[in-house]
């Protein structure tokens, strides 16, 4: 009787060992005797006992975040740059053959990528034209690791840490580009008007009526700043009758003398 209990005890721990249950999402990496045999499941595979052995594999979509990368750009401008690279295993086979730890290679090859890219540009492009690099880092980063069966779909550049120098000198720059545009704006205002002056003269000179109706308007513009002292402004024109009257009586009293 201890015999049988034996033998069925072995025969359980046999085949507990000889099946296998994969997710969805997983998938057996198979070697029997060393060899590849290939890429099982998912769902319930079996294995020959002390023969196979079976390399775990997941499919879904990684999100590796990549350490901050100590890079001097193009224009000698020093910066630290990190960056999230999202990729998944496309052949289980040749992520376990070709490579000894997938995980751990993609890893270091997105941060050697990520300093030799960005060592190639200058700072305002770093800043300005993000989604080109990011672009170039997807592109650089999927045709090396393609042969171990890695497919990188996104490569996303999070945040470029500056020195303080290098923050006051694009603040001061920025300061100085806004008071640029505003005196261009100013001077723009200032054109316009005169341009509006202009007109408006040339209507008042060809009609003098238009005169006495601003003079009017401006009176009662003033009158409605409720001002304690009120200066009239009187056109000289209206001191030309007189001023001729005066001139004829001057010269008719020097011929009688």
């Amino acid at each position: 009787m201890p015999y049988y209990t034996t033998l069925v005890v072995f025969g359980i721990l046999i085949l507990a060992s000889a099946i296998r249950i994969l997710k969805e999402y997983e998938r057996g990496v198979v070697f029997r005797l060393g060899r590849l045999v290939g890429a099982k499941g998912p769902g319930i595979i079996f294995l020959i006992p002390l023969v196979d052995k079976m390399v775990k594999v997941s499919l879904r979509t990684v999100v590796m975040d990549v350490p901050p990368q100590d890079v001097i750009t193009k224009d000698n401008v020093s910066v630290q740059v990190n960056a999230v690279l999202y990729f998944r295993v496309l052949d289980p086979a040749r992520s376990v053959v070709e490579v000894e730890n997938f995980l751990f290679a993609t890893s270091q090859l997105a941060q050697t990528t990520l300093r030799s890219v960005v060592g190639q540009v200058e700072l305002d492009e770093l800043l300005m034209e993000r989604d080109k690099i990011n672009a170039r880092l997807q592109e650089i980063i999927d045709s090396h690791s393609d042969p171990w069966g890695i497919k990188v779909s996104m490569v996303e550049v999070k945040h470029i840490d500056l020195p303080e120098e290098m923050k006051r000198a694009m603040a001061k720059q920025a300061e100085a580009e806004r008071e640029r545009r505003a005196k261009i704006i100013a001077a723009d205002g200032e054109f316009q008007a005169s341009h509006q002056l202009t007109e408006a003269a040339k209507i008042i000179d060809a009609n003098p009526s238009a005169l006495q109706l601003r003079f009017l308007q401006t009176l009662v513009e003033i009158a409605a700043e409720k001002n304690s002292t009120t200066i009239f402004p009187v056109p000289i024109d209206l001191f030309e009758p007189f001023m001729t009257h005066m001139q004829k009586r001057e010269k008719t009293k020097e011929q009688e003398k």
